[in-house]
């Protein structure tokens, strides 16, 4: 494998059947533990490999790590000896289809408290739906677990079905607001009526409340919750270090977003996108004063971009500010240039895997998450 050219035209072959991505797909794997590809500027070495996973996280007072399964299973591995044990007193899970286990955060009180945010998936009248809750995570005594486990929001309303949840979770850099990414569970209208959260992104107090200043907070219920609307399927969402907000969205057939997410901006699902209904169905494009807000890159074909970090380390100096995507059906890790709000050259390297999330590591090292099918988690230090 060679790194790719920087524009995603040497891709397109590779990514020539790809649509939603949310599916397993079969693949060589990429490079071995220790090993680089000619020319890439990372080596790669596997660290250890999981079931089904979904998301990470490291704890800011030890640099522990936090890893979900999909299937209801939450990780703790420490940083010191790489031992891995089983969390207790994670919710019960709906796990199946996009359904499960799902993202996981410190909350930025960590070091005082030990609170830590889950999503996950949920039953109930309607159907399912996505949740977000917190808890104390104990870690003394021989069991880690959690303690105190309460839910403070559930996206609305229930229905039928089992994809595009999207459940990601991020801290306003004051940490005075958690927002989550809320999917349109594959209904495609509800992204455009903010009488409900499906098809958005929501800013909350870390109460769960919504949070004041919201741009229909005058409008009370589900819509006082709102901050952006016109989602399909954010699987990403992330701060940059100079606070502005980002998300990747998985498009239709084509389409996939990188978006910068503006409180009150409508990103056009379903009335326009840059991908086409799956059978081919057309969607027009995004356009010049067509009332929405145009995403700052996009791939058609798909990669199916499942996560989202922008990288402020130290290590890959070079990169810092930039944006590095999980592609799920691109089996590949893409970086985009950011300079501010504007998207830049975009570099993707294959990873011959299913890449679900991408994190940054407390020495500015980048750590991989390998979707189901491989289930490898990766850490990247430069090559030279």
């Amino acid at each position: 494998m060679k790194p790719l050219a920087p524009a995603l035209a040497g891709l397109l072959t590779v990514l020539a059947t790809a649509c939603s991505g949310d599916t397993a797909a079969s693949g060589s794997l990429g490079p071995a533990a220790g090993e680089g590809d000619d020319g890439w500027p990372f080596v790669v070495e596997e660290i250890d490999r999981l079931d089904e996973p979904w998301a990470m996280a490291f704890l800011p007072d030890t640099g522990d790590l936090l890893i979900t399964e999909r299937s209801g299973t939450l990780h703790l591995r420490d940083a010191e000896t790489g031992d891995r044990v089983a969390v207790a007193g994670v919710p019960e899970v709906v796990d199946a289809g996009q359904g499960g286990l799902g993202d996981v955060l410190p909350a930025p009180s960590y070091e005082e408290d030990g609170r830590v945010y889950l999503s996950w998936v949920e039953a109930g009248d309607g159907g399912t739906g996505a949740v977000v809750g917190r808890a104390v995570l104990e870690t003394d005594g021989d069991e880690p677990r959690l303690d105190g486990l309460e839910v403070v929001w559930r996206q609305t309303p229930k229905v039928a079905g089992d994809g595009h949840f999207s459940h990601r979770l991020a801290f306003s850099p004051d940490g005075q607001h958690l927002f989550v990414s809320s999917g349109d569970r594959q209904l495609g209208d509800p992204a455009q009526d903010t009488s409900n959260t499906l098809g958005t992104i929501v800013r909350l107090t870390p109460d769960g409340e919504p949070a004041p200043g919201n741009p229909l907070a005058d409008q009370g219920g589900a819509s006082a919750e709102i901050w952006s609307w016109g989602h399909r399927n954010p699987l990403g969402l992330e701060h940059a270090p100079d606070g502005t907000l980002w998300s990747s969205e998985m498009g239709p057939e084509g389409g996939d977003e990188l978006n910068v997410i503006e409180a009150g901006s409508n990103y056009g699902w379903p009335e326009a996108s840059d991908g086409s209904d799956y059978g081919g169905g057309e969607i027009p494009d995004h356009a010049e004063g067509d009332g929405y807000a145009a995403p700052a890159r996009s791939w058609n074909p798909s990669i199916s971009p499942g996560s989202l970090m922008v990288y402020d380390g130290e290590l890959f100096e070079g990169w810092r500010g930039d944006a590095f995507l999980g592609a799920l059906s691109g089996e590949a890790l893409v970086r985009v240039d950011l300079d501010g709000r504007t998207a830049g050259e975009t570099e993707v390297f294959d990873m011959g895997a299913r890449v679900r999330a991408v994190e940054e590591g407390p020495d500015g090292a980048i750590w991989v998450l390998e979707d189901e099918g491989a289930g490898r988690l990766l850490r990247l230090t430069p090559s030279t």
